[in-house]
């Protein structure tokens, strides 16, 4: 893991006296936990996240009492997701208040594989957000299509601001990822901190995966979490085959 900043902290969750709250939002393709679950949850711990994108979270024989425990070894709750998303779920703090959940299949493709997204709307403080995770296509005009859904889906969410991330199997100067910066704030473009490619741990060289963030909301920062306090490279080497990717958001409160 050369060549990637060391990152200075990103700002600690809080509510302002204003009702806006500061968020970290954490992203982070898990290959079904088919890894070190240890050093996995180590990771995200360190991380200290209200809020935790996962993609490949496990979906077959017993696939929930896996995420619950790692929701639980990570001092965290379970939002939604898993099977019923085809993969993308969502993992919570105490802090959050959940408002809905819903999960969704997109349109299945023969010979490829389901895909689909865990939604939610929480609120922290006085500030309510639509989150969304994904796992998007290895075939191009699939995700293209998927990238659509994905707008399309936050902007029936009936929130003002939003945030979604996940593995989207595509790099900055690609369509689909165009399409998403287009039209909301790509988290790590708006402002970097920390490292930047997430694929893949021992000779990261793309970034594949993002958390972008509806336009009112404010990057505080947002990276791979490369020497941030409790984070060791063999655990990020050990935990699966992605880095993750942390940001700190400020969201306003709800006017009105």
């Amino acid at each position: 893991m050369t060549g990637q900043s060391q990152p200075i902290s990103l700002p600690n969750s809080r509510t302002e006296p204003d009702g806006s709250a500061v968020v970290r939002v954490l992203s982070y393709n898990i290959r079904s936990m088919r890894d070190d679950t240890a050093a996995l949850a180590r990771v995200i711990r360190a991380c200290d996240p209200d809020l935790v994108l996962i993609q490949e979270a496990p979906r077959f024989f017993r696939w929930n009492k896996k995420l619950a425990r790692l929701a639980k070894a990570s001092n965290l709750v379970i939002l939604g997701g898993g099977a019923p998303a085809a993969g993308p779920a969502l993992l919570c703090s105490m802090r959050a208040t959940v408002e809905r959940t819903e999960d969704v299949l997109l349109p299945l493709t023969p010979g490829l594989h389901r895909r689909g997204f865990s939604t939610a709307v929480v609120r922290f403080g006085g500030a309510r957000l639509g989150v969304l995770s994904c796992h998007l296509s290895l075939q191009t005009d699939e995700r293209y299509d998927q990238g659509g859904m994905l707008l399309d889906r936050l902007a029936g969410m009936g929130v003002e601001h939003t945030v979604a991330g996940g593995d989207l199997n595509d790099k900055p100067h690609g369509r689909t990822f165009k399409l998403l910066a287009g039209a909301l704030q790509d988290c790590w473009a708006t402002k970097p901190w920390g490292g930047e490619y997430t694929s893949e741990p021992a000779t990261p060289r793309q970034r594949i995966d993002a958390i972008f963030a509806s336009r009112g909301i404010e990057v505080l920062g947002c990276g791979v979490p490369l020497g941030h306090a409790g984070i060791t490279e063999a655990d990020l080497l050990a935990a699966t085959d992605h880095l993750p990717l942390l940001a700190a958001l400020r969201v306003p409160a709800v006017s009105g």
